[in-house]
């Protein structure tokens, strides 16, 4: 399934959890945002080097880059105290640049770096949790960790300590839904996929 695809169903799944806590419309936007990300983020594990069809294509992973950057200072902005937003907004706008020049193998590592960075200045777990999960998506191959229980579990921590951070209901329940969305979507479960995903790694390689 392609980037777009999958970034709508997380997007659809943002705004039924949205209607479900009858959000106020900042956050139902917020929400919707959120779910389409969590909906792309397993598919960080691409590293410029497949061959063949993939399911990013560079253009959309250079946008998840983007969006990472603009949820930093949008969240710097109206949670980060005066300097935080200063640097929040700033390393925000570092990441754009970045996203903008770079080529897509060295992207996702750079994202990494620079999302824990954010993290660390910010004091925010969430938020370096999310740069180390980058990091470690720009070393696996493509629909291995990231698309397993593995991916979820340590996906669905940020989004635990990114709700307590926010003090919003539903941002778990729309991370979860939206990264689950991406693993079924990528599943044998649909016979359009010749390839399944590896659910047990390191346990087991039996494609699901």
């Amino acid at each position: 399934m392609n980037g777009t695809a999958h970034a709508a169903i997380g997007a659809a799944a943002g705004f039924i959890i949205a209607n479900k806590y009858q959000t106020d419309p900042t956050t139902t936007i917020w929400l919707v945002g959120i779910g389409g990300v969590s909906g792309l983020i397993p598919d960080l594990d691409i590293d410029g080097k497949l061959r063949g069809k993939i399911t990013l294509s560079h253009h959309v992973f250079r946008t998840i880059a983007q969006l990472i950057a603009i949820l930093i200072m949008g969240y710097s902005f109206y949670e980060g105290t005066d300097t935080e937003k200063y640097v929040g907004i700033g390393i925000g706008l570092v990441l754009l640049g970045i996203a903008s020049s770079i080529k897509q193998k060295h992207m996702l590592l750079l994202t990494g770096i620079g999302v824990l960075g954010a993290g660390a200045t910010l004091q925010e777990t969430w938020l370096m949790l999310l740069g180390i999960y980058i990091l470690i998506a720009s070393l696996v191959a493509h629909r291995s960790y990231t698309h397993s229980l593995l991916g979820l579990i340590f996906f669905g921590i940020i989004a635990s300590k990114l709700e307590v951070s926010l003090g919003k209901e539903g941002i778990f329940l729309t991370c979860m839904a939206g990264y689950i969305s991406h693993l079924l979507a990528d599943s044998k479960l649909l016979p359009i996929n010749k390839r399944g995903v590896k659910l047990f790694l390191p346990l087991s390689s039996k494609e699901f």
